[in-house]
């Protein structure tokens, strides 16, 4: 679907690949943002678009001499991670619920750590420069250590999926836990109080941001690219875990080589080149789709999803959604939905049938086929993938 231009009275303005129309307060979001003196261009939204804090999650924003953290969020580089298997389903049949219990058993979730720190974390090479983060993480360097190769909790996931060759696909969703958390909350704060010193007037307080060239813009870029490198390495170490897991069970405990590897944020910031100039971009709950890039676009647990390659649109700053987005809160689903929902939404999907999971219900997303239609023009399906194991944060 090609995209349209909001309706809306800006210095820059809103392109939207969304074809439902922006409530009240989005529309307020997109404007806010939109008003800022530095954005580059135009901001462009994605088909999943929905509220967030300060920016629209589901938003691209490029800008010039400056960057909001709170644009970035607390959950720096939050992405996704897929391997295809070189086997198919029927190596699964019988071991599904095994699968899902040696998973729960290998990788801590939500709040919980690893109990022991394994030599390949111990290893990873920026460890030695944790010293030159914020000084406010400092006596986070134990917790860091041990939360690395770690689920956390919310909408963070690992499933196993079948495509539609019957190939298996191993797929994770997490973050930079919480010292990537941490990090974000120190610089917020900064760039809040750095705007109430300087006297800026913003239309809201979580678009604080920092000027290139300051002390404050290189501390949290440096801190930034740390913790979007944790948050991948982060998913490398769980799925390698996960990976040994499945190769017991399907694959005679051999190691096998992946026919496809894909590792992606979607809660980042990177300089890049658009239009010719150089710009800071923010995907808030986006994913880059360059020419040849591979991205994953997964649905709710009851749902597909899709392993995608980029079309490089120029106005999407080649750009696509990160999922399906949600259509209510998690109180609103909690409220709306039973635990009998979430068992016949979840039919065919090995996972705990609890009612702590009830806001993650597929009934509280938008429909992944709708959202994947609406940006055709962004990007081409490689592979749809149907889990049948998911484990949640």
């Amino acid at each position: 679907m090609p995209y349209e231009k909001l309706e809306i009275s800006t210095p820059k303005p809103v392109l939207s690949w969304a074809n439902h129309a922006l409530g009240a307060k989005e529309t307020n979001m997109a404007k806010n943002v939109a008003s800022l003196p530095f954005v580059f261009k135009h901001v462009a939204l994605m088909p999943d678009v929905h509220l967030g804090k300060g920016a629209l999650v589901g938003s691209v924003i490029a800008t010039k001499e400056a960057i909001i953290p709170a644009a970035v969020g607390v959950d720096i580089g939050c992405g996704m991670a897929a391997i295809k298997m070189p086997f198919t389903a029927n190596k699964l049949e019988g071991k599904l619920k095994q699968i899902r219990l040696d998973i729960e058993a290998a990788i801590p979730v939500g709040f919980a750590e690893n109990k022991e720190v394994e030599r390949t974390v111990t290893n990873w090479q920026e460890w030695r420069e944790f010293k030159e983060l914020h000084q406010g993480v400092q006596r986070q360097e134990s917790k860091a250590l041990k939360q690395m190769g770690s689920l956390g909790g919310g909408n963070h996931f690992i499933e196993v999926c079948v495509d539609t060759e019957d190939f298996v696909w191993l797929m994770l969703h997490s973050g930079s836990r919480g010292i990537g958390n941490l990090l974000a909350q120190q610089h917020i704060e900064t760039a809040k109080n750095l705007a109430k010193l300087a006297e800026i007037s913003l239309p809201d307080q979580d678009l604080a941001y920092f000027v290139t060239g300051t002390p404050e813009f290189a501390a949290y870029w440096h801190d930034l690219q740390w913790a979007q490198n944790y948050a991948r390495f982060n998913r490398d170490v769980m799925m390698n875990r996960f990976k040994h897991i499945v190769e017991k069970h399907a694959a005679g405990g051999k190691p096998t080589k992946p026919l496809l590897k894909v590792n992606c944020h979607h809660n980042y910031a990177e300089k890049e080149v658009h239009f010719g100039e150089d710009v800071y971009v923010t995907r808030k709950g986006a994913v880059r789709a360059n020419v040849q890039d591979y991205g994953i676009v997964p649905g709710s647990m009851g749902a597909k999803s899709f392993i995608v390659k980029g079309k490089g649109n120029v106005e999407s700053y080649c750009s696509c959604s990160h999922g399906a987005g949600r259509l209510m809160s998690r109180t609103q689903a909690k409220n709306v939905f039973t635990l009998d929902d979430f068992v016949r939404q979840t039919d065919g999907v090995e996972c705990r049938k609890d009612e702590q999971f009830l806001d993650e219900i597929p009934g509280a997303y938008k429909s992944i086929e709708e959202v994947m239609s609406q940006q055709s023009d962004l990007v081409e399906v490689v592979a749809t993938l149907k889990q049948v194991v998911c484990v949640k944060g």
